[in-house]
Order: structure tokens, then C-alpha cells, then sequence
């Protein structure tokens, strides 16, 4: 039996579903796991970006997190007051402020890879070695169509109907 546009709109909205679902699942668990750590779920992102990129500025950190500078701010400002990061200025341009993890803070995010371990162990423990790596695998094709693909460009506005002029 031959299949339906029906069906192959239904198959991808469930694949767009599934990992959507799983991406939520991962985070609330890893949220439950790092509660342990006085963590907050926008800690251990920020925790997380500032270990992969050292020394972006705050608006930097505010875009990686799709948040508004103020939010990101504040946030910024938290963590500096339980010195898990520094704020540095930037050589070429003192209006900027670098962040950097502290020692304290990268020990924790040390903790947070072990607990992420964990945790991926756990969600694969029904795949095999060759599935699991053929999962990434896919995973890093999509990743990589989705940033090779060029914004699309708004849709012109409807042109006035001549009808319909006042």
C-alpha cells in the first residue's frame, strides 16, 4: 500500500514531536540530577556555555541563550555572587566585559559532565553501540542541513485590492 501525503506529513510532525519531547524529557531530567548542585536549569546552561566558550561578552551570552540582555544580566550577576564566574574587560574595548568561569564553577561543571554521562547512558540503555552511532550520526547531518540553510525571506505583503479602496 502505497503511502499518503497525509501520512508523510503525519510522519514528519512526529518526528519534529519526538525530538522535541526527548529534548524536554533530557532537560528535565538532567534538571532533576542537578538539583543536588543548587543548580537552576539557566545556571547550568550558562555554566555550560561560558565552559565551551570562554570569554564571550554578556551579549554574546544573552543571543547563545535566546534571552534579553537585562535576563541575561541578572543571571550573570547571580553567578558572580556565588564566584562561579569573573567578569573581565575586554582588551580592545573596556565597554565590554568578558566572562570566565572560576575554578569553584568549572569543578562544578566537571560534576555537571559526569551527571550528563550518566544521565545519556540511562536514555540509550535500549540502543545498541552501532545504533547509538548511527543515531548521532543522523543527528549530525540534520544539525549540519539546518545550519547550512539560508533564512527564508519574508513573504511580500498582500498588494491593496484595487476593490477594496476607500
Amino acid at each position: 500500500m502505497e503511502a499518503s501525503p497525509l501520512n508523510e506529513i503525519d510522519d514528519r510532525r512526529t518526528i519534529g514531536f519526538l525530538l522535541s519531547d526527548v529534548a524536554r524529557m533530557m532537560r528535565a531530567a538532567f534538571d532533576r540530577r542537578v538539583r543536588r548542585l543548587g543548580l537552576t536549569r539557566s545556571q547550568w546552561l550558562v555554566l555550560s556555555l561560558l565552559h565551551r566558550r570562554p570569554g564571550v561578552s554578556q551579549s554574546e551570552l544573552a543571543e547563545m541563550l535566546e534571552v534579553e540582555r537585562a535576563a541575561a544580566g541578572r543571571m550573570v550577576d547571580r553567578l558572580e555572587r556565588r564566584h562561579w564566574l569573573v567578569r573581565r574587560p575586554d582588551r580592545l574595548d573596556r565597554r565590554i566585559n568578558r566572562l570566565y568561569l572560576t575554578a569553584e564553577a568549572e569543578a562544578v561543571q566537571a560534576e555537571m559532565g559526569c551527571i550528563a554521562v550518566e544521565l545519556l547512558d540511562d536514555a540509550m540503555a535500549g540502543l545498541s553501540g552501532e545504533e547509538r552511532e548511527a543515531l548521532s550520526e543522523m543527528l549530525e547531518r540534520v544539525k549540519a542541513q539546518l545550519q547550512g540553510m539560508a533564512p527564508r525571506p519574508a513573504a511580500p505583503a498582500p498588494a491593496p485590492r484595487p476593490d477594496l479602496a476607500p
